[in-house]
């Protein structure tokens, strides 16, 4: 399932956030979308989330119009996202914050349910078994019934993220995922962001700005400024466009 994005525009007040931006994400293939901060990178997120109401453009994720569905029916087309700061229920434990997320993706939105299954009344095999099989993808079995809240960060990132794949998304959008991580974890998250694309069959929109995992991990890179697509190609391609060059470096510096 393809996810394209056609003339976006979002606008607050007097600001514009995004500015006739368009791309694409092919199915199978992780897209880095890169820009300084205040380009509007997380605003695009927002929009395919449907947090926020775009002024115009179109957003379609396999045929379905996005932009004419709920905040909470997007999920159910098959898009899940984490964010720059993990959304966990802190003093739920790891397997229960993933439940929640598997609870969601089924549609559940009763409180009295949602208790119920979090206290063990009636947790079908099936959803079970997709959350054990996703603690067990992201080596998280150490930490299954660890409060969320007494986690170090660099792990909380990866429940956020677990609970992001037990919905069992076609697309997943990363939002800083490398932010706060150190050296060891982020090498690590490079080879599960290639992990999660080849083994789970997942397609990734990489919200990043460490640029050695978006070009060691992208098969295209999509560079925002100012809320304008300024290039987009391979890696190597962007490494070396101008506009991109001047937009991280400044004109001095890229002419030095």
């Amino acid at each position: 399932m393809k996810l394209e994005v056609q003339g976006l525009t979002k606008r607050f007040g007097g600001i514009v956030a995004l500015d006739d931006v368009s791309f694409d994400v092919e199915e199978g293939q992780i897209l880095g979308l890169i820009g300084p901060n205040g380009a509007g990178k997380t605003t695009v997120f927002n929009c395919i989330s449907r947090f926020y109401h775009p002024e115009g453009g179109s957003i379609t994720f396999g045929g379905i119009d996005l932009l004419r569905l709920p905040p909470h029916a997007v999920i159910r087309t098959g898009i899940a996202r984490t964010f720059q700061q993990a959304q966990l229920f802190p003093s739920m434990s790891v397997f229960e914050n993933l439940m929640v997320g598997q609870h969601t993706r089924e549609g559940g939105t009763s409180l009295g349910g949602l208790a119920s299954l979090l206290l063990g009344w009636r947790v079908d095999q099936q959803p079970r078994r997709r959350v054990l099989e996703i603690i067990d993808f992201l080596d998280l079995g150490g930490q299954r019934d660890m409060p969320a809240g007494a986690l170090p960060f660099g792990i909380q990132k990866r429940v956020d993220l677990a609970r992001a794949l037990v919905s069992n998304p076609r697309l997943i959008l990363l939002d800083e995922p490398a932010g706060g991580l150190s050296h060891e974890e982020l090498q690590s998250l490079t080879k599960l962001i290639l992990d999660i694309r080849d083994q789970l069959n997942v397609t990734v929109l990489l919200v990043e700005h460490h640029m050695e995992l978006v070009m060691g991990v992208s098969n295209r890179v999509c560079v925002l400024d100012f809320g304008r697509k300024i290039a987009e190609g391979t890696p190597q391609q962007v490494r070396d466009d101008p506009n991109v060059i001047e937009a991280y470096l400044g004109v001095q510096d890229a002419e030095a």
